[in-house]
């Protein structure tokens, strides 16, 4: 073989690989990517949002939650909307997903309806968050650095 010819074919094999390579990652990060969405923007997109990978918000809708098995299917809401999700991931549901807490649930919308989960977030109900109506509590006394600011140390002799 003449040395042009050894590049030529270096030079093919270089350029196939790259290509293979190029096209591979394309693909993973398209299956990987998905579109945050609201509930009213999912219902305005038509079948377009059959063939998405989307996220979608919203808070756990109070005795909505069924178990069976691996499966959970429950309602997300937003202000006035619901919609039924039908979580079946690999790994168990957070131990804060349950009634009224904020829930990311990642997946693909059926053309049943349902919204088919592969991941789910939650994220704790407000349970710390101050009663609507409530009064503030009192304003608690001195911190420690505040003792330790003002000359007491804490320290006998």
């Amino acid at each position: 073989m003449q040395p042009s010819s050894h590049f030529l074919s270096f030079f093919l094999s270089f350029l196939l690989l790259n290509v293979s390579l190029g096209y591979l990652a394309y693909t993973g990060v398209q299956d990987s990517k998905s579109y945050y969405v609201t509930i009213k923007e999912l219902n305005g997109m038509g079948s377009e949002a059959y063939s998405k990978r989307l996220r979608v918000a919203g808070n756990v809708v109070p005795g909505s939650i069924k178990r069976s098995g691996t499966r959970v299917d429950f309602m997300l809401k937003e202000n006035d909307l619901t919609l039924p999700v039908s979580y079946t991931g690999t790994e168990a549901p957070p131990d804060t997903f349950k009634d009224d807490s904020q829930a990311l649930a990642d997946g693909k919308f059926g053309s049943d309806g349902i919204f088919h989960a592969k991941q789910l977030q939650a994220k704790c109900a407000s349970k710390y968050a101050p009663k609507p109506g409530a009064t503030p509590a009192a304003e608690p006394g001195k911190s420690m650095s505040q003792n330790q600011s003002s000359g007491s140390n804490g320290m006998s002799n």
